[in-house]
């Protein structure tokens, strides 16, 4: 069923720098794991990770009320009160976490124990391993009874007793309008807290039958990611979710088999985490966005990762709730992953990654890919965009992310939504990109471009041409058919509290041509400073629009690179011509491919399943 091949190869460490993980963290066991499930780390990665864990316990030490348990809100109000286990205050987080639930009625069936919501599992799966000894043994033979009940058949396909099937789908989520034994929905996050939480129970009660058949759906879903992609790629609000779920199995699983799928699937979302984590940012395109984290610090996954990754000069103000299941794991990502994750590689570097469709486990989702993506790491930034047919409405096409020394990094974002406070854009937009060019394009309408951009940039036009400067990057944009961009404001306090240092400049599309913009970045390093990049600009780019009644717009760098989009209305793939060379979408179907020729730093084809991630003197890879 399964093949796992791991190769790590360090560059200058001594053996005592690979048995850095501790075995307890504030008298807590840590889960045993064997040497061939572990990736070794280095003694000052040890010391930097437990540096961070000891911040964010302190962070919700000693709060006055942990939260409550209606409904799946333990997704909260447990961690939080087993963070302040840890912090010293353990009669009154265990009160907490054996507590009555109130919906205990509706789990009569399970012992009066909450198995049933998905963000409830992944809780009660902590509690109930690594925090098992501290319970009152009464309580804890309740959990294992009710659990010996909940997994006797497959919870998924078993009535409830109350309410069967459910009175209906809707955004309703509870019991009885969803029914069932177990909280059905199916994203990618909640699919994983049900499937590795039913597993782990089965496993431990000696459900054999029901054990079998999550083991395979564990290993059809981690299949899938080496193969395919996860259908909520890269969210910046729910990838922390679906990795936090997997540490559960990794910790907890018996069976050798399982064990390797779990670590297999963290070292995949590891990946993919490095590959969006910059010094604090969580860089685009991003699935399942919703706006709120376009700062550094600001989005739950890079709040998350932040505690393996580092390498920012901010602190974690709101560290994420599934860092309980992090600092409480002997699990770390390959140390490859964590150089890809602090760009310890030579850059810069395109990499060209693919994206399934969202409900990729549907037929037919897994002939191709559902969305393209392009990834340009410079010295000083790094440049996302997607292209694709965007039938989601909350994927997020373009984000760049450039450094700055007290910031972490700033955010450029650029969108067509309805509101300017929404990620996105609108259908028929497309977009083009080539290393360090890219060119948006819609048809005429009423829509306008937006732009975030930080207050301290400074900005100023010429002979047409807009110019940001960043502290350490500067941006060439060639607006066409737009109107002189405006700063607009606005009186929501959400986004005045999220984003009280940036501004939303505004351009309306004038005419009934083609609109959108050019872009060109440069940095320190390719242009010895601003000046020189602009006048650079402006002597040698160039935006042809001899054709754009057709849809074509070229645009010529400075550097002499050239990128050509065509707009076409089949399939909202831009026909693209890269250096004069047609781009073919259907030869770029790889999750990941580094445009280099040694592969640097990460590589893994469609459907071949062999993930080799190569940065900072290490290479690591899997295949499944």
């Amino acid at each position: 069923m399964l093949l796992l091949l791991l190769n790590c190869t360090p560059s200058s460490y001594s053996q005592k720098d690979f048995n850095a993980i501790p075995t307890a963290i504030a008298g807590v066991t840590l889960p045993t794991v064997e040497p061939q499930y572990r990736n070794p780390w280095t003694q000052e990665l040890e010391s930097q990770f437990q540096q961070r864990a000891a911040d964010i316990i302190l962070h919700y030490a000693n709060r006055r009320e942990y939260g409550n348990l209606a409904g799946e809100n333990e997704k909260r109000a447990y961690p939080r009160a087993m963070f302040d286990f840890l912090a010293g205050n353990r009669e009154r987080a265990i009160a907490f976490l054996q507590a009555e639930d109130p919906q205990a009625r509706e789990h009569q069936h399970t012992a009066g124990i909450d198995f049933y919501y998905c963000f409830t599992l992944k809780g009660q799966i902590r509690k109930y391993f690594l925090f098992g000894s501290f319970l009152d043994p009464a309580y804890r033979k309740r959990m294992f009874d009710g659990a010996k009940q909940w997994t006797q058949e497959d919870p998924l396909m078993r009535p409830h007793p109350l309410y069967g099937l459910g009175e209906g789908t809707g955004q309703d989520w509870s019991i009885r309008r969803r029914g069932r034994w177990v909280d059905g929905r199916n994203t990618d996050n909640l699919r994983a807290m049900r499937e590795t939480s039913v597993y782990l129970m089965a496993e431990e009660t000696g459900n054999e039958a029901t054990r079998q058949l999550y083991k395979l759906k564990i290993h059809r879903y981690v299949r899938t990611l080496y193969h395919i992609g996860m259908g909520e790629w890269d969210s910046s609000v729910y990838h922390s979710h679906t990795f936090a779920s997997y540490l559960n199995l990794y910790d907890f699983a018996k069976d050798p088999e399982v064990k390797q799928l779990a670590k297999a699937a963290l070292d995949w979302m590891s990946a993919a985490a490095a590959v969006k984590y910059y010094r604090g940012g969580w860089g685009g395109p991003v699935k399942r966005d919703y706006g709120k984290g376009n700062v550094a610090m600001k989005a739950t996954a890079a709040q998350t990762f932040w505690l393996y990754f580092g390498d920012t000069p901010l602190p974690n103000l709101n560290p994420d709730e599934d860092t309980l299941q992090m600092i409480t794991s002997p699990y770390r990502p390959p140390l490859a992953v964590v150089a890809l994750a602090q760009r310890n590689f030579a850059k810069p570097v395109e990499i060209l990654s693919s994206k399934p469709l969202y409900e990729n486990w549907k037929p037919g989702n897994d002939r191709s890919p559902g969305y393209w993506e392009t990834q340009y790491i410079g010295q000083t930034y790094q440049m996302g965009s997607l292209a694709g047919t965007f039938a989601d409405g909350d994927v997020a096409p373009f984000k760049l992310l450039a450094y700055h020394s007290r910031r972490g990094v700033d955010y450029f974002v650029a969108n067509t939504g309805k509101s300017w406070l929404q990620p996105g854009k609108m259908p028929e937009d497309e977009i083009g990109q080539f290393r360090n060019l890219l060119i948006w394009l819609r048809p005429a309408s009423n829509a306008s471009f937006f732009w975030q951009i930080p207050k301290t940039v400074s900005m100023e036009v010429e002979k047409g041409v807009w110019f940001f400067r960043f502290e350490k990057t500067w941006l060439a944009v060639h607006p066409i058919h737009l109107s002189p961009y405006a700063e607009v404001t606005t009186d929501n306090r959400q986004w005045l509290q999220s984003y009280p240092q940036e501004r939303i400049l505004k351009s309306s599309i004038n005419g009934n041509h083609f609109a959108g913009f050019g872009l060109e970045v440069g940095e320190e390093g390719i242009k010895d400073n601003y000046r020189q990049f602009k006048r650079h600009v402006l002597q040698n780019s160039r935006l042809n629009l001899q054709q754009l009644a057709e849809g074509t717009v070229t645009l010529r760098g400075s550097n002499g690179d050239r990128l050509q989009l065509t707009y076409h209305r089949d399939n909202l793939l831009p026909i693209l011509v890269k250096n004069e060379q047609v781009y073919d979408w259907s030869q770029h179907f790889a999750l990941y491919s580094s445009q280099r020729r040694d592969q640097t730093p990460l590589d893994l084809g469609w459907k071949q399943g062999k993930l080799t991630v190569k940065a900072g003197g290490y290479q690591f890879v899997v295949a499944l």
